[in-house]
């Protein structure tokens, strides 16, 4: 995200809702916005995707007040997403370490797009859910077979046996005999055995992590992204 456009959007909209009392007959008590009704709609939802995307900023709509006609309560996330976005240098500087943050646009869109909205409405183990969900069917639809065992699906799909009838196989480079070959496609069967095995079936049957659900589950997508990127770019290989 471009945060200097993000940061003029969001000023923008602060400029919109300033308050006034309009004078003349009739406005007597009455209290409106700077901006039109058509104005403020438009930059209202350009608003609410800015602040979708901001890191850490995931659940704020949690904390917004019910609409009111005066846009009070998207004014306040709105004003705490400019500052988030202006002061990001100054907070990590003073507050945390400069380590580069992860962001999750980039990652691979079958790790991402599929989750992205149960993310932004502040869900982050449903969007690491839905991502397993999309690559278990991604690799199924490329190897042109039905495996109802996830793990099991990529035991197959990256074993290191010559594909057969029923077991086409993904190839990551071209075989030969040494440890480099060897090692890159047992490494891609056991990320894709250790998602599915220790994320996504445990996932299923337990409440995600009560401290530090966010952080867990950004690491879990880049696993995910890993391993979609590796099965995207495979070839498939049949007898």
């Amino acid at each position: 995200m471009r945060s200097e456009w993000a940061v003029g959007a969001l000023r923008r909209f602060l400029e919109l809702t300033v308050t006034y009392v309009p004078s003349g007959p009739g406005f007597i008590g009455s209290v409106s916005n700077r901006g039109s009704s058509e104005e403020l709609g438009a930059q209202a939802h350009v608003v609410e995707q800015i602040l979708d995307r901001i890191p850490g900023f995931a659940g704020w709509r949690d904390g917004r007040p019910k609409p009111d006609k005066l846009w009070a309560g998207l004014r306040e996330q709105t004003a705490r997403g400019m500052a988030a976005l202006e002061r990001a240098d100054e907070l990590a500087a003073n507050l945390g370490s400069d380590a580069p943050e992860m962001n999750a646009g980039p990652l691979h869109p079958w790790a991402w797009e599929t989750g992205a909205v149960f993310w932004a409405r502040g869900f982050p183990h449903q969007a690491v859910l839905q991502a397993a969900l999309r690559i278990n069917a991604e690799t199924q639809a490329k190897l042109g077979v039905v495996q109802p065992g996830e793990a099991k699906l990529f035991q197959m799909a990256f074993s290191l046996d010559d594909p057969k009838a029923d077991a086409p196989r993904l190839r990551l480079a071209p075989r030969d005999t040494s440890d480099t070959w060897k090692n890159l496609h047992q490494g891609a069967w056991a990320l894709g055995e250790a998602l599915y095995l220790g994320v996504r079936n445990v996932g299923m049957h337990n409440l995600p992590p009560p401290d530090g659900e966010e952080q867990v589950a950004l690491e879990q997508l880049g696993a995910f992204s890993l391993l979609a990127r590796w099965v995207d770019r495979a070839t498939v290989k049949r007898p």
